[in-house]
């Protein structure tokens, strides 16, 4: 969704919306990531003087791959991002440089236009664990023969000796 912020500024009414917006998970860049529903994406943004105060959430189900077992499970997501909007003059590009802490909760735009779909996209992207798992105490897969432990366990030996040890095996009674 593109909003005029100088409309905003001017009528100096807060602007609302709420949307159903469809986001492909290969937007989000994330290999965990199996499908994603519909996005409810809904928001309130007000003129404050220097800038915009925005305030949005959404909701939304994803189904993700367990980093332990591979299973695809879902998980619900219901993020809110809260905004400082500031339009500014543009900019030379700066390069990197590290964000200082009033920095934080800061969007700085080159227009009079707010586009919310990179916001949406990326709460989405924040909103992926790292590591996603389907419960506490899921037991993976075996490393041997690869079957799903938490369906039972497998026949196979699971215990190995670092080769480092090996040597020492020899001394041990009965070897």
């Amino acid at each position: 969704m593109r909003i005029h912020l100088d409309r905003i500024r001017r009528e100096r009414r807060p602007f609302s919306w709420e949307e159903t917006v469809e986001v492909a998970p290969e937007v989000l860049g994330r290999e965990e990531l199996v499908a994603l529903s519909p996005v409810t994406w809904r928001g309130r943004i007000s003129w404050t003087d220097p800038g915009f105060y925005l305030k949005a959430a959404l909701d939304a189900e994803q189904t993700l791959a367990c980093d332990r077992c591979l299973e695809p499970f879902t998980a619900p997501v219901a993020e809110e991002v809260e905004l400082l909007v500031l339009v500014d003059e543009p900019r030379p590009l700066e390069g990197e440089r590290e964000l200082k802490d009033d920095e934080l909760g800061v969007l700085h735009l080159d227009g009079e236009v707010l586009d919310t779909e990179p916001l949406l996209v990326e709460a989405l992207q924040l909103a992926i664990p790292m590591k996603p798992v389907c419960r506490s105490d899921c037991r993976g897969l075996c490393p041997v023969c690869g079957a799903d432990l938490n369906g039972g366990p497998c026949d196979c030996r699971t215990v190995t000796v670092d080769p480092r040890w090996a040597a020492l095996e020899k001394l041990k009674p009965g070897s």
